[in-house]
């Protein structure tokens, strides 16, 4: 047992001891790739998605040097019908690239060269008959230690993209790394008798240079399309809820959180960082920490690159942009224009992706709380005040103060003219969000509720603990207050929020001003109007 090589279960058994979800089933997609051609796989996720669990979990399983049966007994993986037969069968290699960089005294030694060196050396000490003193390859005395009779290898690798962040104007130390991958795997004399399986996991897809990847014999799965492995990205619906109900932890507020990851066979992904540190310490809250790779993008939003603050604003404002992530080059310098970096941002985490749609958007209140602190400073100034006016107008809007709504709203919209280009619903509803952006504080904020016979436009669920009243907004462009009370009436908006208050209706005497209106205020619910047209700021509308 050493370091790299065969380095036992240990990891796993102090990841068992802990809070677990059942995850095991990664390693039956894994079994049954071994012994069919080409049983690689890249496996790229942001940090906090449970990468480096999932590498422990691997190495556990497979590495000949214990018996780690224990550590699966129960879970999943344990029921499957290959679960003995591939148990604890293979030399292990399992390393974490940025493990060398760290040793590598602040950069002064090639990371590569010491990667290469060391797990030449591990290998060398485990099998000294099997690998000839002057052998210095280290793809050949792979397989010159499986032809010497012992069983073949299973390479666990993570972050194994930390070169290209780490060094990523180094292309000479880049070019050399996907080439030492490519002697170990790509070999076709002898990764199939020396290989049986390997697992790649980090942050960036495989390079690609122009469209074709630098590792093409590896199965990828991204955040953008992770295909088959959805389920094991980060935490799905039905796990998250499994744990609320276990540690007595608000289902709804998890998901307003921590939900927003969305693929074509899971609709619900959650950050398992931040759910597990949420039913730890019974408090939701930011649970990210800013990576050096986002900030080293806060330039290219900053200076608008391409249009990328603008891209970003409206996200804020609770929008969907169309992105086309096909040029993206797998790297954090190469961007054509704003869909290359909004494309790392859905690879950092901190963007969801629509894959059928094509759209970007901010997945949950957590991630918006970092793009928020993006927003202080000069050139974002006039969106830093409107957020920062979102309490007062909060707060106004429960007082039943229409004057004062109006003028903040009419305020943040002629604030953000610059962004906000057209007098539209989607416009408006941007406005909404920004100008109540602190009400997600104490509300589940929902875009197109399904609501009686339609949706409305937003609904504010409160949270548990707060006495803030259920809201529903209700956007129209160019229409009048009457409209927006006839479609709220018709189609029974009301009852999606019957559990927050009693029978909903009119309160007369509440005067609707400069193009906002409260439109009902009763007991503990809210229903309001925003009403903006394309000329003009002054409109009179009916009393209710």
């Amino acid at each position: 047992m050493g370091m790299y090589l065969n380095p036992g279960c240990s990891r796993f058994k102090t990841i068992r001891n802990d809070i677990y979800v059942d995850k095991t089933n990664l390693i039956a997609f894994i079994n049954d790739l071994i012994d069919k051609p080409k049983p690689l796989v890249c496996f790229s996720r942001p940090r906090r998605f449970g990468k480096s669990f999932a590498a422990s979990m691997l190495c556990a399983y497979y590495d000949r040097s214990c018996d780690s049966r224990f550590l699966f007994e129960g879970l999943d993986i344990s029921k499957t019908g290959d679960f003995e037969r591939f148990l604890n069968q293979y030399n292990v290699i399992s390393f974490d690239v940025t493990g060398f960089i760290k040793v590598s005294g602040n950069r002064k030694m090639n990371p590569l060269e010491r990667m290469q060196n060391t797990l030449f050396r591990e290998l060398k000490e485990a099998f000294p008959d099997c690998i000839d003193d002057e052998e210095e390859d280290l793809a050949t005395a792979l397989y010159s230690v499986v032809s010497g009779g012992n069983a073949r290898f299973v390479f666990i690798i993570d972050e194994w993209d930390a070169l290209f962040r780490e060094f990523k104007d180094d292309v000479q130390l880049q070019e050399n790394y996907i080439l030492f991958l490519r002697n170990i795997f790509k070999n076709q004399d002898t990764t199939e008798a020396t290989i049986a399986a390997a697992y790649m996991t980090g942050i960036l897809p495989i390079k690609k240079y122009g469209t074709e990847s630098a590792l093409s014999d590896f199965k990828e799965f991204t955040m953008a399309d992770p295909l088959t492995l959805s389920q094991y990205v980060g935490f799905t619906e039905a796990d998250v809820q499994e744990l609320c109900e276990a540690y007595h932890v608000s289902f709804d507020e998890m998901k307003q959180w921590y939900d927003g990851y969305t693929f074509d066979d899971e609709k619900s992904v959650y950050s398992p960082n931040s759910v597990m540190s949420a039913v730890k310490f019974r408090r939701f809250r930011n649970y990210w920490s800013q990576s050096e790779s986002f900030e080293s993008l806060k330039r290219y939003i900053d200076e608008n690159f391409d249009g990328l603050k603008d891209a970003i604003i409206m996200m804020l404002g609770g929008q969907r942009i169309p992105i086309d992530i096909s040029t993206f080059q797998n790297d954090i310098t190469s961007f054509k224009n704003k869909d290359d970096v909004l494309t790392l941002l859905i690879h950092l985490g901190y963007l969801a992706y629509d894959r059928p749609k094509r759209e970007s958007f901010i997945p949950n209140q957590e991630v918006a709380e970092i793009f928020r602190s993006t927003t202080k400073g000069g050139k974002w100034r006039p969106v830093e005040r409107a957020i920062e006016r979102a309490e007062n107008l909060l707060d106004a809007t429960i007082r039943q103060d229409s004057e004062t709504v109006a003028r903040l709203l009419e305020v943040v919209h002629e604030e953000c003219t610059s962004v906000l280009k057209y007098n539209d619903e989607n416009s408006l509803a941007c406005v909404i969000y920004i100008a109540y952006y602190t009400a997600g504080n104490y509300y589940m904020v929902v875009r197109e509720l399904a609501a009686g016979k339609g949706y409305a436009d937003y609904a504010f669920i409160p949270g548990q603990g707060t006495d803030k009243p259920a809201m529903i907004v209700e956007l129209k462009y160019d229409k009048n207050a009457d409209t927006a009370i006839r479609q709220i009436h018709d189609n029974r908006y009301g009852g999606v929020l019957k559990e927050y208050f009693g029978n909903l209706r009119r309160q007369p005497g509440f005067m609707p001003l400069n193009g906002a209106a409260i439109i009902f205020c009763l007991k503990k619910a809210l229903i309001f109007l925003y009403n903006r047209r394309p000329f003009g700021r002054r409109y009179h509308f009916p009393m209710l």
